[in-house]
């Protein structure tokens, strides 16, 4: 490889820089701005709410299928201009229900001028407020970056006279000629620069009724009213003194005091605070005013208005101009410290001591349920409660989902390997607390409340998850339950006490997995770590839902650790039977496919062909018995009957398709399987013993011949199918056999 031209390299990046600054239109002098405007009136118009809502219908949405239903998801929450997968992994996981409610909120700020309201998200700590939050301010930060968001203030320049002295506000050679601007002079050519630090929108440095008349003609064919923010604004304390200080020198000239302003482009930043903000619950209000004229660097500035007092706004608030807001546990402050917002979000101002500071943002508040319940209890709560958007964040009931949190965000912190369903486990253990028991009384159809009230909390995880309805419902309860799970996940609740409203948090599991990833004795994170830590926190009691009373097996946290135990081995039982090829499930699917042919013939009383052998042949009545034995069975002609009537009812109701034996039979298919395996299970036990042997070296070489190829084939399968190690493997089919086939 040829030696790198550092400085051809230096040259090209140069170049690269000034042609995308060019690109970007980042310096523009007044009357360049107005063109722009022109060009596309509602880009450049928006006011914070109306931008933030276009930033989301950029990004797209995608339907997306559930158990519950197909619900919309903004693909903003998912990250997709994050340029690393690190940063996708901070992406908003579920939720939808909460991002259609903001987005509606935002449409109506669009129809009524202005945000005129506090969305407050509220939930138990953990549910992903801030992570909301989080996503709305790096897709604004994406978003400003385009074309398509590009964001605007203006500064005032004072350029350097031909003499070296500052120009004034003389009508001298100094002066800008009408329609001239100062914007694009070279910086060693200008005195002083005055920025609009709240990043006021261009136009409002025209007269309000001209100003209007250019709305107007620029909406001619909107629907939507231009912004209030707009329509009605006015500029800052300080720019109206420099405004009215350049008309006053230039004898009303508005040209030439606009030559004065030089409009740039800016980018939302969270970590620069730009337009993106996150304030804690201090104890004070989020924006303050100081002096700026007695800063040496504006000693240039003409006379008339260095003898001006001008004072310029800092803080939070002001940080946040154009862009999105966050008060991170809002409700922690005393009523009396943030008050202030829901009077300003009214009025659309906030009080100074010597100004009121406009306010262009939107703002978004984060709560815990206690402290909402216990500002509900005000006495001035009411009065507060048309300024809100309450928004309810609840943790996750959807334990696939809720492993996706963790497979991102915990597992590329873990140092080792990580057993094979630990993540899973972990997530449904979680979700499982967070569960409560449906009450048939909240349903109008009685029979699907009774259903729904009847579930299990395992019953009830796997139906939120998957769709799955439990095997012990057949025929039209099966379809009652199938046809009513969106009524069922969206069960009437109290303010306070609601599915997701309680139980472990993402933040608990987090410590949970990374505590038991540290286990010296274990090789890899495993089950059995994640067992004994949230065993440990169970008897630990120091969380609420450890301590809440059961409910015919809910809030039993734990008994839910016995439970997902169980779960754990009838999915490692379920892998060691595939791997070992004794039990498939083809094998007694094939078994039952040919009893029905056999069953059906019979009762016709006609003969059946064997395409083995090209000849009829009768019924074969062992091979009936043995099944019916095996599906527990007792009057034989009876359970044949009513099993091809509910086959043909099935061909009836689908006639293009071909019978699915275990969505039509689940309980049969259940026993068939169990008793297919009690034919197999001393070879299971076997083999299961010889894998051992195998990934344990110290008693490798007991094993010979056909004993060997089967345990080595049946290990592949498992470390290449499942993602087991030898370590994994060891402590789960210990575990197993333990706890399964030793008599």
């Amino acid at each position: 490889m040829s030696e790198l031209d550092l400085e051809a390299e230096l040259v090209r990046v140069g170049d690269a820089v000034s042609r995308r600054f060019e690109a970007q239109k980042r310096v523009l002098g007044f009357a360049e701005y107005l063109e722009l405007l022109g060009e596309n009136p509602w880009r450049h118009t928006r006011d914070a709410a109306r931008y933030l809502r276009d930033c989301f219908d950029h990004w797209g949405t995608e339907k997306v299928r559930r158990p519950w239903g197909e619900v919309t998801r903004f693909k903003l929450f998912d990250l997709p201009f994050a340029d690393t997968d690190g940063r996708r992994n901070d992406r908003l996981v579920g939720q939808e229900e909460l991002q259609k409610r903001v987005y509606r909120a935002l449409s109506g700020f669009q129809r009524e001028g202005r945000a005129n309201r506090l969305l407050l998200l509220h939930g138990p700590n953990g549910s992903a407020k801030s992570t909301f939050a989080a996503c709305l301010m790096a897709g604004l930060e994406a978003y400003s970056e385009m074309d398509e968001g590009a964001l605007y203030r203006f500064s005032w320049v004072f350029p350097r006279g031909t003499d070296g002295k500052g120009i004034g506000f003389t009508t001298g050679g100094g002066a800008p000629p009408p329609g001239d601007t100062y914007a694009h002079l070279p910086e060693e050519r200008i005195d002083a620069k005055l920025p609009s630090e709240l990043r006021e929108h261009p136009l409002l440095l025209l007269p309000i009724q001209e100003r209007r008349t250019l709305l107007r003609k620029l909406y001619a064919d909107v629907e939507t009213a231009p912004p209030d923010w707009l329509w009605n604004g006015e500029l800052g304390h300080k720019n109206r003194q420099i405004y009215e200080a350049l008309l006053t020198a230039y004898r009303g000239n508005l040209g030439r005091a606009l030559a004065h302003v030089q409009v740039e482009r800016f980018y939302i930043s969270r970590r620069y605070r730009v337009g993106a903000v996150t304030i804690g619950p201090q104890m004070a209000v989020d924006a303050r005013e100081r002096q700026i004229t007695a800063d040496r660097s504006l000693g240039a500035l003409p006379a008339s208005l260095s003898a001006l007092t001008l004072f310029e706004s800092f803080g939070e608030l002001v940080d946040a101009e154009s862009g999105v807001i966050e008060y991170s546990d809002l409700l922690k402050r005393p009523l009396d410290a943030w008050k202030y917002l829901l009077l300003a979000i009214e009025s659309g101002e906030v009080a100074l001591p010597l100004s009121n500071l406009p306010i262009n943002a939107v703002m978004v508040a984060s709560s815990n349920e206690l402290h909402l319940q216990a500002f509900r209890q005000h006495p001035e709560y009411h009065s507060f409660r048309g300024r809100l958007v309450l928004l309810r964040v609840p943790y996750l009931r959807d334990h696939l989902q809720e492993q996706g949190i963790y497979d991102a965000q915990i597992v590329p912190q873990v140092r080792r390997h990580v057993a094979p369903h630990v993540t899973h486990l972990a997530a449904l253990w979680a979700v499982l607390t967070r569960l409560k028991r449906a009450q048939a009384s909240h349903f109008a159809d009685r029979e699907l409340g009774k259903l729904a009230a009847d579930l299990t909390p395992m019953e009830k995880a796997t139906l939120y998850a998957e769709g799955t309805i439990p095997r012990r419902l057949e025929g039209d309860e099966g379809k009652t339950l199938a046809e009513g799970i969106d009524q069922v996940y969206a069960e009437r609740s109290g303010a306070n006490d609601y599915e997701g409203g309680f139980g472990a948090s993402p933040r608990e599991m987090r410590m949970v997995l990374l505590d038991a990833a540290s286990d010296p004795d274990e090789r890899s994170l495993s089950p059995v770590a994640l067992f004994d830590r949230l065993t440990q926190l169970c008897e630990r009691g120091e969380y609420a839902f450890t301590q809440m009373e059961t409910d015919r097996g809910y809030h039993d946290a734990s008994g839910f650790v016995a439970l997902v135990r169980e779960h754990w081995l009838d999915l490692v039982d379920d892998e060691l039977r595939g791997a070992t090829g004794l039990v498939e499930e083809t094998q007694y699917l094939e078994l039952f496919d040919r009893y029905v042919q056999h069953a059906s013939h019979a009762l016709k009383g006609e003969r059946l062909f064997n395409e083995v052998t090209g000849k009829h042949i009768e019924p074969d009545e062992d091979l009936m018995e043995n099944v019916e034995g095996m599906l527990g069975a007792k009057d034989h002609e009876a359970f044949r009957g009513d099993l091809m009537s509910a086959v043909a009812n099935w061909a009836i109701e689908n006639p293009d398709e071909t019978v699915d034996y275990q969505k039509l039979f689940p309980r049969y298919m259940e026993k068939l399987e169990e008793a297919y395996f009690e034919q197999h299970k001393k070879q299971i036990e076997a083999i299961a013993r010889d894998v051992l042997a195998l990934v344990d070296p110290a008693a490798d070489e007991e094993l010979e011949g056909d004993r060997r190829a089967v345990a080595t084939n049946a290990l592949q399968k498992l470390e290449s199918e499942h993602g087991y190690a030898h370590s994994s493997l060891q402590t789960a089919l210990t575990e197993l056999l333990k706890a399964r086939y030793e008599s």
